[in-house]
């Protein structure tokens, strides 16, 4: 944001792109961040969905799923943006490491390449009065949908940590800032140009 001649505050059409440790880690710190925005939306959607009369069962897993794989991704040691002693920082009431937990092997139960996480299925063979099978029945078990409860709290420890990872934003915005502010107009005007528009 920029400021006009009048007072406005105006959005800029193009930025100088900076490089260094300080601008990957705030560019890993707003990816996370953006994920836990994800999957708050899906928590929001899946509140919607479940209070229904009859929810759609695959836009419930569908948004779950979502949810989950976003959730966990945040705490990927490959970003090394958000950890397990992150959760200590929370103040939320609960055991947020047990659901934390709980919803990292969620995440490996719905996005399985291996396991339906719909249904379990059973095969039984099929009798005659004397005893004797006749045929094969394939009997499905459904599992449940996630419940309103887990998806509101999934949504507030979303939320918690998104708070968190705001203040560490500000704050390594504020040095990216100083860092560019320590170059010369020269200097910055010979960055490659990013266009926003």
């Amino acid at each position: 944001m920029s400021e006009a001649a009048n007072g406005a505050v105006t959005t800029p059409s193009a930025v100088r792109r900076l490089d260094g440790s300080e601008v990957d880690h705030l560019a890993a710190l707003a990816a996370v961040f953006e994920d836990l925005q994800y999957v708050l939306r899906c928590c929001e959607h899946l509140v919607a969905a479940l209070a229904r009369p009859e929810p759609d069962s695959a836009m419930v897993e569908a948004l779950w799923t979502g949810a989950l794989v976003g959730y966990a991704r945040c705490f990927s040691g490959r970003a090394g943006v958000l950890t397990d002693d992150d959760l200590g920082k929370l103040e939320l009431d609960g055991d947020v490491r047990e659901f934390h937990g709980m919803v990292k092997k969620l995440r490996d139960h719905y996005a399985s390449r291996h396991v339906n996480p719909r249904e379990s299925f059973t095969i039984g063979a099929a009798q005659a009065n004397d005893g004797t099978p006749t045929g094969v029945a394939v009997v499905s078990a459904p599992r449940p949908l996630v419940d309103d409860t887990t998806v509101r709290l999934l949504g507030r420890v979303a939320y918690a940590l998104s708070g968190l990872l705001d203040a560490r934003m500000q704050e390594t915005q504020a040095r990216v800032l100083a860092a560019a502010g320590s170059l010369s107009p020269a200097q910055l005007s010979k960055l490659p140009l990013v266009h926003l528009a």
